[in-house]
């Protein structure tokens, strides 16, 4: 993409939630050529799956229902086995690393809510061939629109309580309310499972700017049906594509602030972490001196606005401070997606930032590399150097 080529951008609008179903129908609606996506759905080594693309209609509104044939018979996957397929798939490097990225979130949300690494999770609703099929249907579909930005709505979840290979859970379930953390959400008074875990660890991974609605050139709509009728709305997943004059690389988050001089330096460290954990995108100190020349700590936590509340809570709570400032602040950002390198130890996830005119900057991920390190005793700066080699080594091959 060039300076003068305006991104191709598509907007999720999940008023209805999402699930992996719902996103490959509003694409293949949207003119995502179905064959294209399942020529590079039948590069993966495992056979017994059919796509059927469905017209119906919900809420009087005409849209594609996408439903996925297996003769398997139910199959527990491995988190390593999936992602051995699609590495066997030679898949395009944005569809592969897209849909990398998504069983990596899947595998690292299981890991946490069962306390057990990522490599030992077994998937099982998001283990299943339809599963597969939905999640790189997906990053192919997106790959063959030639998307080059995703953005998405706030999204709605349901009420009640839903049924799943671990028993009855609450709705949302704890692994969309994990995978969603950090991202806009809103509960609708509906009893059904709006959002499903393949649904938002798509969600999470593909998009770039969560946001109402972004200033773009529509160019393409669809709509992807969900399986059931809805009395209160259409049970609907739709989409723009189009583009944009330019990628937005800035956005508005919250500053908070609070000065400390009276807490140990483990109590400090200790908030650190609870403050990461609770959805804070950047926590750091800064030594001042206070009153009367006390040494003490400016504790500065940067947020989305939707994560405020828990913030403040975990700062009063914590620190015992008697007040907390907060105040709106912009930054500018480097455009960002999903990258996933292939060392000698296994895939590695980081981050790719770009800006026009200048080269990408590739950032390996802190865990994956940790995790790395530890498992095989090789120097955490040694496997940050491969990460960076293997980056490389693909940029070239690209």
């Amino acid at each position: 993409m060039t300076a003068a080529t305006a991104p191709t951008t598509a907007w999720f609008h999940c008023f209805a939630g999402i699930a992996g179903d719902m996103a490959l129908g509003a694409l293949v609606d949207a003119g995502a050529d179905l064959e294209e996506v399942c020529a590079l759905l039948r590069r993966i080594p495992v056979g017994g799956w059919k796509i059927d693309a469905q017209p119906v209609l919900r809420g009087g509104i005409a849209a594609t229902r996408l439903v996925v044939h297996t003769a398997e018979s139910p199959v527990v996957r491995t988190y390593a086995h999936i992602t051995g397929l699609i590495d066997e798939a030679r898949l395009p490097d944005r569809v592969r690393d897209r849909a990398q990225a998504t069983f990596l979130a899947l595998a690292q949300t299981e890991g946490r809510l069962h306390r057990r690494p990522p490599e030992q999770v077994h998937f099982h609703e998001v283990g299943g061939l339809d599963a597969i099929v939905d999640i790189v249907g997906t990053c192919a579909a997106l790959e063959t629109m030639g998307v080059d930005r995703v953005c998405a709505s706030p999204v709605a979840t349901g009420t009640g309580m839903v049924r799943s290979a671990h028993g009855v859970l609450p709705n949302p379930a704890p692994a969309v309310v994990e995978l969603l953390r950090g991202a806009p959400t809103y509960g609708r008074d509906i009893a059904y499972e709006l959002t499903t875990p393949t649904g938002a660890a798509i969600l999470t991974t593909v998009v770039q700017q969560w946001i109402e609605q972004p200033v773009m050139t529509i160019e393409r709509i669809g709509h992807g049906a969900g399986r059931r009728e809805f009395v209160e709305q259409p049970n609907l997943l739709r989409l723009f594509v189009g583009t944009a004059a330019t990628a937005p690389q800035s956005d508005q988050v919250w500053m908070l602030e609070t000065n400390l001089d009276d807490l140990p330096a483990e109590v400090i460290g200790y908030c650190y972490d609870l403050l990461l954990a609770a959805g804070a995108l950047d926590v750091f100190g800064t030594p001042i001196f206070m009153k009367k020349n006390r040494p003490g700590v400016l504790l500065s936590v940067l947020a989305p606005e939707t994560k405020l509340a828990e913030l403040e809570e975990i700062l009063f709570r914590e620190t015992a401070t008697f007040g907390i400032r907060r105040y709106p602040v912009t930054r500018n950002k480097l455009n960002r997606r999903p990258c996933t390198v292939s060392t000698p130890w296994g895939p590695l996830r980081g981050k790719l930032g770009w800006q026009e005119g200048r080269p990408p900057i590739f950032a390996p991920e802190y865990e994956d590399c940790a995790r790395v390190a530890r498992q095989h005793a090789v120097p955490l700066r040694e496997v940050y150097l491969q990460a960076q080699r293997a980056y490389l080594e693909q940029a070239v091959q690209e």
